[in-house]
């Protein structure tokens, strides 16, 4: 009985897709997730475009007990699939076909077939999604392993403004990391071996600095923290950041009394005159995926 139990639990879902297997994988995981410590084996099989991958996938499931779960738009595939299971005796869930089918009918209008197609239409929206994602990811100086995924790195002291001017830039879907300077402390080292020309060092007027901290904690109700805000420390940090900026080569720039949005076409701008593709990097780590 237990080593039936077993077979069950490691035969694999299969997730077939004509596009990238986003959608669904999400809705497998989503499940499954309710079933702690699982150990069923996922399986994406993407670009479904032919009946002899599905003849191949069928084979390697009925030998193995997998169930099938597919994502298809493209009717053709779809029915071959179900009828294919059903003669091999391979279970499988279709997540799409009957809602096709019930479109069909009441739009009465076929449909485009067209894998991937939601995507594509709203691709600048998945980009920023992924871009606000990665950014807040990377924010304070998270994964630092990371870094050189990031098509644009902000550096600098505690308050400079490194995470509004994150999200501002994640918001047009531009890939943030931001590094915070500590006196004291090393930055990473991946913060010079990255692309310098993409590191950015936020440079501040102590006045301004000071102020922005002395906010900060009266939000926290911390003002028993003096040091934090203490002219001569805080100066100590600002040429401390400006040795580190001058040391990686970084581009400075002064965010002293400047609204964000300003900062964040400066740097933009500088990205523009110094890459093609005006900065963006055209093969991203981190693509946006394609779904059915």
């Amino acid at each position: 009985m237990n080593a039936q139990k077993k077979d069950k639990d490691t035969s694999p879902i299969y997730v077939v897709s004509g596009g990238k297997g986003l959608a669904g994988n999400n809705m497998v995981q989503s499940l499954l997730i309710q079933y702690p410590n699982n150990n069923v084996p996922v399986i994406i099989v993407p670009q479904i475009h032919e009946k002899k991958q599905l003849i191949e996938l069928v084979n390697m499931a009925r030998h193995n007990g997998g169930l099938i779960t597919h994502t298809l738009v493209n009717r053709e595939l779809r029915d071959f699939l179900r009828e294919l299971c059903l003669e091999n005796k391979v279970r499988n869930i279709d997540f799409m076909g009957e809602l096709a089918d019930y479109l069909d009918e009441t739009l009465e209008i076929h449909s485009l077939q067209t894998p991937g197609l939601y995507r594509e239409i709203n691709q600048q929206y998945f980009e920023r999604i992924d871009a606000i994602e990665f950014t807040l990811n990377h924010d304070d100086g998270l994964s630092p392993d990371k870094l050189h995924n990031a098509e644009i790195i902000l550096t600098g002291v505690s308050r400079s403004g490194k995470t509004p001017l994150s999200v501002y830039l994640a918001m047009y879907g531009w890939k943030v990391a931001n590094i915070p300077l500590v006196h004291g402390i090393d930055p990473p080292k991946e913060l010079f071996e990255v692309d310098q020309r993409r590191v950015f060092g936020l440079s501040i007027n102590p006045g301004q600095l000071i102020s922005h901290r002395m906010k900060r904690l009266q939000s926290i109700n911390n003002t028993s923290n003096v040091k934090y805000v203490d002219e001569r420390l805080v100066a100590q940090e600002i040429r401390n950041a400006n040795m580190i900026f001058e040391k990686g080569g970084f581009t400075v720039i002064n965010v002293s009394n400047k609204p964000v949005e300003n900062s964040a076409n400066e740097i933009l701008n500088i990205l523009a005159t110094r890459f093609e593709y005006r900065g963006r990097k055209p093969e991203s780590p981190y693509p946006a995926e394609e779904a059915d």
